[in-house]
Order: C-alpha cells, then structure tokens, then sequence
C-alpha cells in the first residue's frame, strides 16, 4: 500500500525541517515547497492527499493562494497554519474551503491527530463520491425498462420532476411496481444528484423513534439520548429524502411532517433551536390517499402539500408488452452478478411470463427470473426453471379457448399467435374502437394499425 504524502508550504527553514522529521516517522510522504515554486504545477504532478499551507508567505497570501487552490481541485484537503493573532484570518479560511487551521507553535502530536482526521476524512469523501457515480449510472433515467406508452409516459414525467425545482412528490403505485426506483432516478437525474440520497419506511418504526430518526434529537432528551445525534433531514440537506410508505405514518407524526415541510425547518426532539434544510421530499405509497383523507386517517392538507408532483407508477398488468424487455434486462444484471451467460428464455417460458396475472409487479418478476437462473443449467430458461403455478385463476384474462385448458393451448403457440389473439379481443370488445383499444394495448394509434395489417385483422372477426 502506497503512502499517502503531504504537501508542506511554509516559508520558514525551521517549520519546515520540524515537518518533514515528524511526518516522515509518521510514515508519510513529505512534499516541501517554501513557496516560490508554482504551487499549482506541484499539486499537478505530486497530487498530495494533504495540504498544510503558512497563512503569511514573502511574496504570495495565504488566503488567495488557498482559494487558487480550492478553485483548482475543490475536494484538496488544506489546513492552514497561523499564528494566534491570526484567528479571524483563519476562520475565514476555512468558510473559503479550508479543512482546518493549527497554531503557532504547534504541538506534534495533536498535529498529527488532526492530520489523520482530515485524511480519514478525505478517504470517506472519495468513497463517497465513488459510490454516488455508481448510483448516478444505475439510476439513470433508461433505468425505467420499457418501451409501452404507459412506461414512455411515466418516463417523459420523471424527467421533467427531476428538472424542475419541485420540492415534494407523491409516487402512488401498487406493491412492488418500483416506486423506489423512480424516486432513486428523480434524485439521479435531478442537480442534487451529488448530495445525498436518504430513505426511511413510515412503517419501520414507532411514532417516537420515527420522530428521532426524522429531525434528530439533543443529547439528554430522553433517557438513551447520550449524546446528539443528527435526524435524516439534517444528512439529507442539499439532497432528497425519500419517505417510503408514508400512508402508514401516524396523525402526530403527519402534522410534524407538514410542519417540517412547509416552514423548511425543524426542531429536534429537546431542542430549542430551528434547523433550516434545503431538500427535496419524495413521498411514496400503495394506498389510495384520497380514500384515506376520506376516511380521516391522512391529514388533507399534507395529501395536497405533497401532491405538487404527483406520479403514478402502473402495474405490469397495464403494460404487459414491457415484460420481456424486463426479463432480459433482469438477466443481463443477474448474468454480472451471477457470473453467469444465461442466453434468455425459450419460447415457452416467454408465453408464460406474458399471460402470468403479476400480483407482485416487477418485484415479483425480478425474484422469478432470479430463481430462474440459480435453477437453470441450460443456456435458455425453461419454463420449468420460472416454477410459476399452474393455475387457471393466473392466466391473464384474455384468449377464451374451448377444447383445452387455456394454459394447455397458449404452450402451444407462438408469441406472434399470441399478440394476434390478444389484439383481436381487445378490438372485439371495444367494438373497433381503434383509440380506446390502443389505450388499453398501452400503444399508440400508428402501432396498433401496423398490427392490424401485419396479422389481417378484420372487424367481422
């Protein structure tokens, strides 16, 4: 493991040799420069993971040479060196973007504490940032998989909400159809992408502990509170905060939330002071908070506080052509993680997946193919490996058969003979009500019409 090296800038001989010796048997690498070399062309070459800089140099000033600096590589790791007549001079420092200031003369020991401080310091930044550019590309807006209108539509909306300066948003949507995944690409895509992304489940804890984990608490406000502690919106400050399950919350945590919202500020539990953040809340939930407002159980003025932006992401039953898009997808990742080469599905597996009911949306889809793939030993999926039940009640209403079970006979055609069946009922039932039939298809009318004469379909049929 390579050592980590420090950059020494300091005029003085003295400083400098004390420095060098005392960070040396520390075991880093020393950098030293008494300023009159170009300071930028050092950092360029020598990329120092720290930075000790004299407040007072001949010919150059401190503070305009660490805000060249900073300007220059925003994540460097200065800490000033002053005298004690400097303090203002260094506080202003650090507001300009220095880690920290030591006075003179310093004590070693606590120097090098400090140092190690600021280095562990920058080792979780840049883990940090490493983590966030994953995030960033997996949770792109083509994250949303799917080429039907209703996932196009779904698309061009988050894009927009990601864009705009919208401060809440509700995601309303069944169990399992990836209202996670939306709110994770609206903070991706949005220009708080580099700040933090924070959830919590409105359902995983009681009022009291939820309340702590919101807006934090001051040390000695209740009996375990030994020391303060920071809430999710305090870390998720300059970024989004993503409150999952929120028709689960209680009435007292509801109004303290609004309150929250609404006045952009909190207290925490025992505290007196108001924090002000600046941060974007997605809410998110499978129930239907009208109802719930109806029923007295959801405050209605939180309901439309956070209906500013409102999503709703269908389940795969209302878009059913996504889904083998989504197999492939989900197999191309398990594939990575697997390390794996899964090809796909056979033919009769896809019909499987295609006229399955879904009661688990995408989530479930996303387990089966999983399964799939620890059971399978061929290069293809089979429909045994997908060990979805074969039951009549989970074939999606659609080809009425006579002679044989539905399931028997759908095994026993192929994908295209399938789409025809399908398309002919849907015309069949809205009485070749060409828009309400593309509606229902999730397609648009120019799509549904080369359908039409691709499979020679006629309204007497």
């Amino acid at each position: 493991m390579s050592k980590q090296s420090i950059l020494v800038i300091d005029d003085e001989k003295s400083i400098r040799f004390a420095l060098n010796e005392a960070l040396t048997l520390a075991g880093y690498d020393v950098i030293l420069s008494d300023g009159e070399i170009d300071i930028l062309d050092c950092i360029s070459q020598k990329n120092p993971d720290l930075i000790l800089l004299d407040m007072k140099l001949p010919d150059l000033n401190g503070m305009d040479l660490l805000k060249t600096i900073i300007q220059y590589d925003p994540e460097a790791i200065v800490m000033m060196i002053t005298g004690y007549a400097d303090i203002d001079s260094a506080v202003q420092a650090m507001k300009l973007g220095a880690y920290d200031y030591i006075n003179k003369p310093f004590n070693i020991e606590e120097l090098l504490i400090n140092i190690a401080k600021a280095l562990e310091t920058r080792t979780l930044k840049k883990e940090i940032g490493h983590i966030r550019q994953g995030e960033r590309r997996k949770y792109k807006l083509t994250s949303i998989i799917g080429e039907s209108s209703v996932i196009q539509d779904l698309n061009r909306l988050v894009a927009k909400v990601a864009e705009s300066k919208a401060s809440t948003v509700l995601i309303q949507g069944d169990s399992g159809t990836g209202k996670s995944l939306v709110a994770r690409v609206i903070h991706y895509a949005s220009g708080r992408a580099d700040k933090p992304f924070v959830e919590v489940n409105g359902t995983a804890l009681p009022e009291a502990l939820l309340e702590s984990e919101l807006f934090g608490h001051e040390k000695g406000a209740f009996t375990d509170a030994k020391k303060t502690k920071e809430g999710l919106f305090e870390l998720a400050d300059g970024g989004t905060l993503f409150l999952d399950e929120i028709g689960d919350m209680t009435p007292g945590m509801q109004s303290k939330l609004l309150h929250a919202i609404e006045e952009k500020s909190f207290r925490r539990v025992g505290g007196i002071k108001d924090i002000f953040v600046d941060i974007r809340i997605i809410a998110a939930t499978n129930k239907n908070l009208e109802e719930a407002v109806k029923d007295g159980t959801f405050r209605e003025d939180l309901y439309y506080r956070l209906k500013v932006m409102p999503i709703y992401v269908a389940p795969l039953r209302e878009h059913k052509e996504d889904i083998l898009d989504m197999a492939k997808f989900f197999i191309k990742e398990f594939n990575k993680e697997f390390k794996s080469n899964f090809i796909g599905l056979t033919d009769e597996a896809k019909q499987r997946l295609l006229f399955y009911a879904w009661p688990g949306n995408v989530r479930e889809l996303k387990n089966v193919i999983e399964r799939a793939m620890i059971l399978g030993e061929d290069a293809f999926l089979s429909l045994d490996n997908l060990m979805l039940q074969r039951q009549p009640e989970i074939i999606a209403e659609g080809a009425r058969m006579d002679n044989q079970s539905q399931e028997e006979q759908l095994e026993d055609l192929s994908l295209d003979e399938i789409e025809k069946r399908h398309i002919q009922r849907v015309l069949r039932d809205t009485k070749w009500n060409r828009n309400k039939s593309a509606k229902i298809l999730s397609i648009n009318r120019t799509t549904l019409y080369n359908k039409i004469d691709k499979y020679n379909l006629e309204k007497n049929v």
